[in-house]
């Protein structure tokens, strides 16, 4: 079975529309799927499937012994996909106990027939989080432009390793006193880049270095790089790829590119997932290009099908360039068909306009408090 856990830095980049529609793909493909919503306390992902609020779910499982697992797994109206809803009886992912967690991982991966198990994970850095996401070592991390949402990505992303390094060194060690001692640390003098830090740890507790060391040759997380509107939104990718590489040591695959759809609202309010309500949409057509080349690559080890690093960055950015080229045939195509009118145009562009405007002030605010914080000699 290949699991697939999607997170997001932050809220509101379209991590659960991502977890859906590419479960629907894989379920096309022939692939018999299992979805999960794991953003306890604000699961919503039954409403991008077109269901109502379900009445059990992984918050019941939990909460309520008498509860039996199984009986928390929807059968869908899509071959081959079947779904487990989060609800709200968490009142958000942070208060899952550890035995809760762990309960919840064997059952998971106890799960029969089944070959693929996306894990639609809740926003932010929550231990529990981070734990789900580690599950496997080719987890998918989905952004967008937005200044703030590339940098809680990469923030995410260099929990994930912190939290890597917790799991693998067992308290008592050498390697463990360290980097407790580095995080408690607030005078920021011993803040290190995580190549350094490991450096520091090979001298103190070679043994424990070796263990980090092979767990993190497995460790390559993607990205998908959600909402853009122009093929330059997609060279963000590349800074995430540079610091990843320079600050936290790991390598990154670029998996894809998604335009924002004007399709996706409408397909929302039908409840249908856009690739059921209009397969041939931009979105629909990433999507299912996202999902091939997952199905192309391998579930052990590090592998892109043929591809490597450079090539997944390079093959994200002709994407990028070719469907924006689509996108003005398509907007030109539902201007005609009368499914967007020229007032939804018009919105549309004021939208636009006011993310550009709230963008460049998040650039101005971050350059100012990354200004400040270099001049007091502050370090990623």
């Amino acid at each position: 079975m290949r699991i697939i856990p999607v997170a997001s830095g932050k809220g509101g980049v379209g991590k659960s529309l991502v977890s859906a529609n590419l479960a629907v793909a894989f379920a096309q493909a022939g692939q018999r799927v299992v979805l999960v919503d794991l953003d306890l306390g604000a699961s919503n992902l039954h409403l991008v499937l077109g269901y109502q609020a379900p009445k059990t779910g992984v918050g019941t499982f939990l909460t309520d012994a008498r509860t039996d697992f199984s009986k928390v797994i929807m059968e869908t109206d899509i071959q081959g996909l079947r779904f487990i809803p989060g609800d709200g009886e968490i009142p958000g992912s942070a208060s899952l106990k550890v035995h809760q967690r762990n309960v919840l991982i064997r059952r998971l991966l106890a799960l029969s027939d089944t070959d693929i198990l996306i894990l639609d994970l809740g926003a932010g850095t929550h231990q529990s989080i981070l734990d789900f996401f580690l599950l496997s070592g080719h987890g998918i991390v989905v952004t967008a432009p937005a200044v703030t949402a590339t940098l809680n990505a990469y923030v995410f992303l260099k929990n994930t390793v912190f939290r890597l390094m917790y799991t693998l060194f067992p308290k008592g060690t050498a390697a463990y006193t360290y980097l407790e001692q580095v995080r408690k640390d607030t005078s920021g003098k011993n803040r290190l880049y995580i190549p350094q830090l490991l450096k520091e740890i090979a001298k103190r507790d070679s043994k424990s270095y070796e263990r980090f060391r092979k767990s993190a040759a497995q460790f390559h997380p993607q990205i998908i790089m959600n909402m853009i509107d122009d093929p330059k939104d997609a060279d963000v990718a590349l800074k995430i790829r540079r610091s990843c590489e320079e600050y936290l040591d790991i390598k990154i695959e670029h998996l894809g590119i998604i335009y924002r759809d004007v399709l996706q609202d409408t397909a929302l309010a039908s409840r249908l997932p856009i690739i059921l309500y209009k397969p041939q949409s931009l979105l629909s057509q990433a999507i299912y290009r996202i999902a091939d080349k997952i199905l192309q690559s391998k579930e052990e080890g590090f592998d892109l099908g043929g591809r490597n690093i450079d090539e997944s960055f390079q093959e994200a950015a002709m994407e990028a360039v070719i469907d924006f080229e689509a996108k003005t045939e398509y907007v030109e195509e539902l201007l005609h068909s009368g499914a967007m009118t020229q007032g939804d145009l018009l919105e549309m562009v004021k939208t636009q306009q006011l993310e550009i405007i709230k963008l460049k002030k998040e650039n101005t605010f971050l350059k100012f408090t990354l200004s400040k914080a270099m001049a007091q000699g502050f370090k990623p």
